[in-house]
C-alpha cells in the first residue's frame, strides 16, 4: 500500500551560497496492507524528513512514493489533497485547527469531506471522543483551549475518524497517560486488523514493539551514516 523506491532528498541552503546537504539516498521501504512499520534511528537521521515526503509536505529529490496508485513525488497537488481526503491519514505531534471549531467538528471533519452524512460522522467523533477520555462538556469548545494532552488525543480521534487504507503516525503515544496510552494502541491494532498499511515513529519503546511488525533505521538512507 505504501511503497517507495530509490527516494532521495537534499536541502538547499540559498543563505550559505546555495550550498545542497544530501539527507536521504537510495531509501527502498514498502508497507503492506494490515503492517505496521516502525522507522527508528538517532535524531537527525531523517524519520521526519521521510515521514513528510510520503505526506507530501516536503519535495523528493528522486525517486517514487506510491500511494493507492498514487505517486507522491510526481502528483499534482489537487491529487495530494484528494489522497489525503480518502487513502492517506495522518497523526501528526501537533494539533493544527481552525480556532473556535467545536471539538466534536474538529474531529468530524474528514467524515464530512468525503460526503458522509453529518449525524454520522458526529456519531463517530463522539464515539471516538468518548474512547478518548475527552469529557462529553469540553465537545462543543474548541480543542485550542485544551491542555496539550488533550489536543493530542483530539488529534488522534481526528486521525481514526475515516477508515484510511494507509496511515501515517508521528508518536502517537507521546505524553499520554497509561490509560490512554492503551486506548491508542488498540486503535492502531484495530487499524491493522481492517488492512491499514500504517508508517510510524515511535520514541515508545513499548508501543513500537507491541504494534509494529518490523522497524527500519533511516540510517541506511542517510549519507554519511551507518545503519
Amino acid at each position: 500500500m505504501i511503497e517507495i523506491q530509490n527516494l532521495s532528498k537534499s536541502f538547499t541552503l540559498h543563505n550559505q551560497g546555495g550550498v545542497a546537504i544530501p539527507v536521504m539516498a537510495g531509501a527502498h521501504l514498502r508497507v503492506g496492507p494490515g503492517e505496521c512499520v516502525g522507522l527508528i534511528g538517532r535524531s537527525g537521521a531523517g524519520k521526519s524528513t521521510l515521514m513528510r515526503m510520503v505526506y507530501g509536505n516536503y519535495l523528493a529529490g528522486g525517486g517514487s512514493i506510491r500511494i493507492g496508485g498514487v505517486d507522491v513525488v510526481t502528483a499534482e497537488p489537487r491529487q495530494i489533497l484528494a489522497l489525503r481526503r480518502a487513502v492517506l491519514g495522518h497523526v501528526s505531534q501537533f494539533l493544527r485547527v481552525v480556532p473556535r471549531v467545536p471539538t466534536l467538528e474538529v474531529v468530524a471533519e474528514p467524515l464530512l469531506r468525503l460526503g458522509v452524512a453529518p449525524d454520522a460522522a458526529r456519531v463517530r467523533a463522539a464515539e471516538l471522543l468518548a474512547r478518548l477520555n475527552i469529557p462529553e462538556r469540553l465537545w462543543t469548545l474548541s480543542p485550542t483551549t485544551f491542555s496539550g494532552g488533550e489536543q493530542q488525543r483530539v488529534n488522534i480521534a481526528r486521525g481514526f475518524a475515516h477508515d484510511y487504507p494507509a496511515l501515517l503516525l508521528d508518536e502517537p503515544t507521546a505524553s499520554l497517560d497509561a490509560q490512554n496510552r492503551e486506548v491508542v494502541l488498540r486503535l492502531i491494532d484495530e487499524a491493522k486488523a481492517r488492512g491499514a498499511a500504517i508508517l510510524g515513529i515511535f520514541h515508545d519503546e513499548g508501543a513500537r514493539d507491541r504494534v509494529c511488525d518490523r522497524l527500519v533505521d533511516v540510517a541506511g538512507f542517510t549519507p554519511g551514516l551507518v545503519a
